[in-house]
């Protein structure tokens, strides 16, 4: 009996042995899985935060460089503009050109950074100006008397540029029918929005000078307008081309009428001197047939006959 109950304690706890084996080898798997996944996401969020130190370090030694060379902070500016007139949807060097010379009244050299083609061979002048330091010094100032004292900085910066850009005379471009006044372009949006905010009359004091100031925003809501003009004046040249070619093929329909009633007024001419002539040789005192006929039963040699139609008919 002892035997008998160890063997069935055995079989009952066997497979009960190797389900908690199964769950032990299962515990393991999962928390060797969930290490390795632990390990693979602390190397990926390393990853990342290695890539936004690098992605700082670029944009502060970007900075960096920008304020201490003008040259590159105009050549950066004129980078974001391209980017803003391919997204405007206007067509390169058919609606818009980059880098413009032309020469003014007193033949002085003006280069504009881009003029845009409007439809009646109207023009805009477009002109890219950077005001960076004083807006780094404003963004990083830790006390308000720093932040006024570089707002301060940034608004004659922007207002020096404004004065410098009026003096340019875009406007005197020979070769380009343009308004008296030009769009001065600064690049980066949150320097242009505090500028706004900190002088309430910095639109007026450009307008004053002839210069209108756009950000990336503005200038691109100012360009899809631009674009959309050109896609209506497209269409309303393509319906007077329509109206020219429909006016030509009409007229080129009705000469082929009259040509077609020609042919046909001629054709019914040809088929009554056909008629007129059929007669004369078939039918009627005299007819050709009949003589011929006559002829040959007379005894003249010949070498073909008549064929059958015209005898029958003759009959």
């Amino acid at each position: 009996f002892t035997q008998t109950s160890a063997k069935n304690m055995t079989d009952l706890l066997t497979p009960l042995k190797e389900k908690i084996s199964s769950f032990e080898k299962k515990v393991v798997e999962t928390y060797e899985k969930g290490l390795k996944d632990q390990t693979d996401l602390k190397v990926e969020l390393q990853k990342l935060y290695e890539l936004s130190m690098a992605l700082d370090k670029d944009a502060k030694d970007l900075t960096s460089a920008l304020k201490a060379d003008t040259k590159k902070q105009g050549n950066w500016g004129e980078v974001i503009l391209e980017r803003v007139l391919e997204r405007s949807g206007l067509i390169k060097d058919e609606e818009y050109y980059l880098q413009f010379t032309g020469k003014s009244e007193e033949g002085a050299t003006l280069r504009p950074d881009v003029v845009i083609r409007l439809p009646e061979d109207k023009h805009l002048v477009i002109d890219s100006k950077v005001s960076l330091t004083a807006y780094t010094e404003f963004s990083a100032a830790e006390s308000e008397q720093q932040r006024d004292l570089a707002m301060k900085k940034h608004l004659d910066s922007i207002k020096k540029h404004v004065k410098e850009l009026s003096e340019k005379n875009y406007s005197e471009l020979l070769g380009i029918n343009s308004p008296d006044f030009v769009l001065m372009f600064l690049p980066i949006e949150p320097a242009f929005s505090v500028a706004v905010q900190a002088d309430h009359e910095l639109f007026n004091y450009a307008w004053q000078r002839k210069v209108v100031i756009v950000s990336p925003t503005t200038l691109l809501a100012t360009l899809r307008t631009i674009a959309s003009i050109w896609k209506y004046e497209k269409q309303s040249q393509n319906a007077q081309e329509i109206a020219r070619r429909g006016g030509l093929l009409y007229d080129k329909f009705v000469s082929f009428i009259n040509d077609l009633e020609a042919v046909g007024a001629g054709l019914k001419r040809a088929e009554k001197a056909y008629e007129e002539a059929h007669k004369k040789l078939t039918s009627g005192r005299g007819d050709l047939i009949t003589q011929a006929e006559q002829l040959k039963s007379m005894g003249v040699t010949t070498k073909k006959s008549l064929p059958a139609e015209f005898m029958e008919s003759e009959e």
